[in-house]
């Protein structure tokens, strides 16, 4: 799986931390490797248990078609610190809905990360839908994609990032 070195983390260009691990690796070599690492949803559901006695973090990434609600334990997201959201084509959505799932239905606090067919137009949308991290597409820019953050200066309606749609923050800046 490729991986970047740098990422976009809350605005900001950071060092990526995190490796991500295909289905296919051994699961003895994940126990002793280093570091933080993304597991499919798939590896994380059979072997939860022992990811969670490795030295490092270990964050799960989701497909499209993967349902969030299989994360779920106890009616919320699990105390992962990293959801990391696989957009396989710029023209499938089911990452912005599973996006905003994880923040508002079951109130995922950690770092989303979208990786995978991702450009910059995307930026603002994704994090509308409570997306703070995000591996661009190979190949592009990531100062460049900085400067989507500054494309719109509001949103009119409700969305993960901003829970009260703009007519009733007015109200209430004109109220005060």
């Amino acid at each position: 799986m490729s991986y970047r070195m740098n990422v976009i983390l809350n605005k900001e260009i950071v060092a990526n931390t995190w490796r991500m691990v295909s289905e296919n690796e051994a699961l003895a070599e994940l126990l002793q490797a280093a570091g933080n690492l993304v597991v499919p949803l798939s590896l994380w559901q059979q072997e939860r248990a022992a990811l969670a006695g490795r030295s490092g973090k270990t964050g799960v990434w989701l497909k499209g078609p993967d349902d969030p609600a299989q994360l779920q334990l106890n009616g919320t997201a699990p105390d992962l610190p990293l959801i990391a959201i696989e957009f396989a084509q710029f023209v499938d959505g089911r990452g912005y809905s599973i996006g905003r799932l994880l923040r508002e239905r079951y109130g995922f606090k950690g770092e989303l990360r979208a990786f995978g067919d991702v450009f910059r137009d995307q930026l603002p949308y994704l994090t509308r839908c409570g997306f703070n991290s995000f591996v661009l597409k190979e190949g592009k820019s990531l100062e460049d994609a900085l400067k989507a953050f500054d494309d719109f200066s509001d949103a009119y309606q409700n969305a993960a990032d901003q829970p009260v749609p703009h007519y009733r923050r007015r109200l209430a800046a004109a109220a005060a």
